[in-house]
């Protein structure tokens, strides 16, 4: 028998709300009849909005308090935009499907001077992630890298308003919104690996119950899965919250999963890049293999000098 009601627990942002009302669609049409609601949760990460990220704590920081309300029964499902996820849940919940990717690139934002390549020396440019900001040093060493916290349309407030030349957001996002066309770049590959998971919607909810998994079960994308469980076991194997400067990308093609990823010093002047392709049932294999391979070709002493700076 089905749940006759759904409760989604939410962020109160923009996007939080377009995904989260986005999978309440899906659910209606798939279950019509069903009662479908959102309860808004603020968490530490939508209160702290002045001090860098890198500062204050990894990941948990967007989904602790929906955890805290899914396991005390408030609400029977979340929906995160899963590069937020942790590697590591907690005890008595799971992700319970993860959605087609849409694009997994990073957007360039720059009325006036459209790409990277056009920036003058030393502009300034607004991120809040590492992964970012070592990777753009590593393509352009001269430009200024300035910390931009907030939701999207904040960030984008700021472009307008504040003294920034460009600004980096991921490209989902702003699609998602119907703000594609204030992209000027998405940024290649080659310069700027997305982070874990980067794309994609991710529904968690608790493990032991199974009306909801099963009716959860319809919105599972399997080949998005395949690359982004290589992407997570990959991270995990590198012990990486999102503020560390490594990305990470996997591919379908032709039913082999293709895994590259990079690891930087924050500056850009070291990196590690390699790839990794078999078969997409060996995923979390895969990822622990390149981030065993790239630690040990001097991944590690990266990492372990960016622990004893921070």
């Amino acid at each position: 028998m089905k749940r006759k009601k759904i409760t989604i627990g939410t962020r109160g942002s923009k996007l939080a709300l377009w995904q989260a009302n986005h999978i309440a669609d899906c659910i209606r049409s798939q279950y019509p009849g069903v009662d479908v609601s959102l309860l808004h949760i603020v968490t530490t990460g939508d209160k702290i909005l002045d001090v860098p990220l890198a500062k204050i704590g990894g990941k948990g920081l967007f989904t602790k308090e929906l955890e805290t309300a899914m396991l005390n029964g408030e609400i029977d499902l979340a929906v995160h935009s899963l590069k937020d996820m942790p590697t590591q849940l907690p005890k008595g919940l799971l992700l319970a499907a993860i959605t087609e990717r849409a694009d997994a690139g990073d957007a360039f934002i720059s009325p006036k001077y459209g790409t990277v390549e056009n920036l003058p020396q030393g502009a300034k440019v607004g991120t809040s992630s590492l992964r970012r900001k070592a990777q753009l040093l590593k393509y352009r060493s001269d430009l200024t890298i300035c910390d931009l916290r907030g939701n999207l349309d904040t960030r984008l407030k700021k472009l307008e308003t504040g003294d920034l030349d460009a600004i980096i957001l991921a490209v989902a996002g702003l699609k998602r919104l119907g703000w594609q066309e204030k992209i000027t770049q998405v940024l290649s590959n080659a310069i700027c690996l997305p982070a874990v998971g980067q794309g994609a919607l991710a529904i968690e909810a608790r493990s032991n119950d199974e009306e909801v998994l099963e009716m959860l079960a319809f919105l599972n994308h399997q080949e998005t899965r395949w690359a982004v469980e290589a992407e997570r076991a990959y991270l995990a194997e590198v012990e990486g919250g999102c503020q560390i400067p490594i990305g990470v990308y996997g591919k379908m093609e032709q039913e082999v999963l293709t895994l590259e990823a990079v690891i930087l010093s924050v500056d850009g002047i070291r990196q590690i890049r390699q790839r990794i392709s078999g078969a997409p049932a060996e995923g979390e294999q895969l990822g622990k293999t390149l981030a065993q391979d790239m630690l040990n070709a001097g991944g590690r002493e990266i990492l372990q000098e960016l622990e004893v700076n921070q």
